[in-house]
C-alpha cells in the first residue's frame, strides 16, 4: 500500500485520533489531523512505516506531541496566537549564508520528543531528563552541583545516561 492509499484508507481514523487526543472543538482537531497528515506525507520514512504496520502508532505520537508540546512546530505555528514577532532579526544576515538543514531540525525535534517521553516515563528517567536539560544551559557539573545540591558525580552519571539513552533512541529510530 502506498502513502496515498494508506492516508485515504485511514483518513477518518486519523481525524478521530486527533479529536480524541486534543479533546477540543472539531475545527482544532481537524487542523491538527491535517497538519500531521501533511507532515507524514513529507517524512522520509513514511513508506517504511506503512510497510512495517507502524504508521498509525507513529502518527498518534505525532498528534500527541504536536498538540501537547509547547515546543512543537505545530504549537509555534498555530497555537501562539497574539505573539509578536520581530520583522528583522540581527542574526538573519549571518544565517542567510548557511543552507537550511532539515535533518538537523528533525533530529532536534526527535530529541525534544524523547526528552518529553523521559519526563513522563519513570522517576529515574525524569531525573536524567531534567539534569540533561539543566546541563544544556550550564555545561559545568560543579556549577550544577552548587545550584542543585546534587553531588557532581550523580549529575555527570545522569547526564551521560541521558545522552546514551537519547543516542540509542535516535539511532534506532524510536523517537516517535
Amino acid at each position: 500500500m502506498d502513502i496515498n492509499e494508506f492516508l485515504t484508507y485511514n483518513y477518518t481514523k486519523i481525524l478521530k485520533m486527533s479529536k480524541s487526543i486534543c479533546k477540543c472543538k472539531q475545527d482544532t482537531a481537524d487542523e491538527l489531523g491535517h497538519y500531521v497528515i501533511e507532515y507524514f506525507m513529507m517524512h522520509d520514512r513514511a513508506q517504511e512505516l506503512i510497510d512495517n504496520n507502524e504508521a498509525m502508532k507513529f502518527m498518534s505520537g505525532m498528534l500527541w506531541r504536536s498538540y501537547h508540546s509547547s515546543t512543537s512546530p505545530y504549537h509555534k505555528l498555530y497555537r501562539q496566537s497574539g505573539k509578536i514577532y520581530e520583522l528583522y532579526d540581527s542574526t538573519a544576515e549571518e544565517l542567510a549564508d548557511e543552507p537550511y538543514d532539515i535533518e538537523l531540525d528533525l533530529t532536534i525535534e526527535s530529541i525534544q520528543g524523547i526528552l518529553e517521553d523521559m519526563e513522563s516515563d519513570t522517576v529515574e528517567q525524569w531525573f536524567r531528563a531534567k539534569l540533561f536539560q539543566m546541563w544544556l544551559d550550564e555545561p559545568n557539573y560543579s556549577e550544577l552541583s552548587r545550584k542543585t545540591g546534587i553531588p557532581r558525580t550523580s549529575i555527570s552519571q545522569a547526564v551521560n545516561e541521558a545522552i546514551d539513552y537519547i543516542k540509542t533512541r535516535v539511532k534506532d529510530g524510536t523517537d516517535y
